[in-house]
């Protein structure tokens, strides 16, 4: 049993007896149902270099997913929350996807303090703030979240410190985590995706069949697993103006040993050292929200003394969508890209990519969402060649997503 998933049944076990007694036990979730339409080509989760979670011709209907969310206020300063999914796409079932307590004492000053405990994602998302790491503007979240649902979560704990003022507030949050190893081995691998698509404790995630050349494929591995012992942190600094907009600056850094591996399903996982800078900004305007995030960083494994490789990556997005109504339209344009460095001894694997999304939701119940969604995207690939591909590819998807919210 690896230390990320003890310390989390650890945490449930310890507050298990206080649920039966939490002051307000909340239960949430919901099931998603889907139609989907384009063309696309075949993507990771088949073995190919496809940006989009469905691929394939014509019209499909599809289980979108299904998610379940438990907080538990269990005293006036602490707080529990549990969340699982349970997915039907890419050989998964029930996933655990968070699980953590939170001590924060009642503060009368302008000063505040909370120490977080357990698996919870980390805080880059200024986009996905729905039940089980979804968005409620869209289907598909942007590249830079669809990547931190499939491969990163945090194992540890994270100290806040906030100062209120009366129409600013600042916070400051450091986290030191573990079981994050091989997270950056998708942006190397396959580059980025747009997904919803969303990984947790026991799933396994699959590369594209060019990866697996170190024995056939599938080549799969766990993104949630300790290899190398060490601790890996993460600090934020966020700015909060009139509860109307946010400004938040992060780094991350898993602090993995690139020389380190382990063995998962017959085949040997590297860890990957990945670090990265994320800037975001969202403000309200009435009704509307607007969304910009920019991430750049890099992620490197050397598994011989003869042989190392480092990725670059980036992305960046823009998104405006209204908050309000029952009718709530949303476009978000973003840009994305991988590059391998010059010094790489591996062969060059670079991509470049942009990608347009629009969306319009209806919800004429609190119980029931209605999304139509359009995704046109344009990549470009280098890797596709080994397949007999053009570098480039166009992809365009429709869906038509009906989900029950309880």
């Amino acid at each position: 049993m690896t230390v990320m998933r003890l310390t989390s049944i650890l945490l449930l076990l310890a507050a298990a007896p206080a649920c039966a007694k939490a002051q307000n036990l909340q239960w949430h979730g919901y099931l998603d149902y889907r139609l989907v339409a384009g063309s696309s080509a075949p993507n990771w989760t088949d073995g190919g270099l496809g940006k989009l979670r469905w691929d394939g011709h014509g019209v499909s209907a599809r289980f979108g997913g299904a998610a379940l969310l438990a907080t538990a206020q269990l005293s006036p300063e602490l707080l529990g929350v549990a969340s699982a999914q349970f997915q039907t796409s890419d050989r998964r079932g029930i996933d655990l996807t968070e699980a953590w307590l939170r001590y924060r004492p009642v503060s009368t000053t302008p000063w505040r303090w909370s120490l977080r405990g357990g698996l919870f994602f980390p805080a880059v998302s200024l986009e996905n703030d729905g039940i089980g790491w979804t968005s409620p503007y869209t289907l598909t979240p942007s590249a830079i979240n669809s990547w931190v649902g499939e491969e990163l979560r945090s194992t540890g704990a994270e100290f806040r410190l906030e100062r209120r003022g009366r129409s600013m507030s600042v916070e400051a949050a450091v986290t030191a985590f573990v079981g994050n190893d091989p997270a950056g081995e998708q942006l190397a691998a396959r580059g980025w995706s747009l997904s919803d698509l969303v990984y947790g404790l026991g799933s396994s995630m699959r590369e594209p069949d060019l990866a697996a050349r170190d024995g056939p494929p599938p080549r799969r591995y766990d993104a949630f697993v300790e290899t190398d012992h060490r601790i890996g942190w993460q600090g934020e600094l966020t700015v909060r103006a009139d509860d109307v907009s946010r400004l938040t600056l992060l780094h991350y850094d898993n602090r993995a040993d690139p020389t380190t591996s382990t063995m998962f399903e017959g085949q040997r996982i590297f860890s990957w050292h990945t670090r990265f800078w994320s800037l975001g900004e969202r403000t309200r305007m009435g009704d509307w929200v607007l969304i910009g995030q920019a991430i750049r960083g890099s992620t490197a494994i050397v598994p011989s003394p003869f042989f190392h490789t480092e990725t670059g990556f980036w992305s960046a997005f823009a998104m405006v969508a209204r908050e309000q109504g029952r009718w709530r339209p949303a476009l978000r344009l973003e840009m994305f890209g991988t590059r391998q460095r010059p010094d790489s001894l591996a062969e060059r694997a670079n991509e470049h990519g942009r990608a347009l999304t629009a969306a319009l939701n209806w919800q004429p119940r609190s119980w029931l969402r209605v999304t139509g969604e359009l995704i046109a995207l344009d990549s470009s690939r280098t890797e596709r060649r080994h397949l007999g591909l053009a570098e480039s590819s166009f992809d365009l998807q429709a869906q038509l997503g009906a989900r029950l919210v309880f």
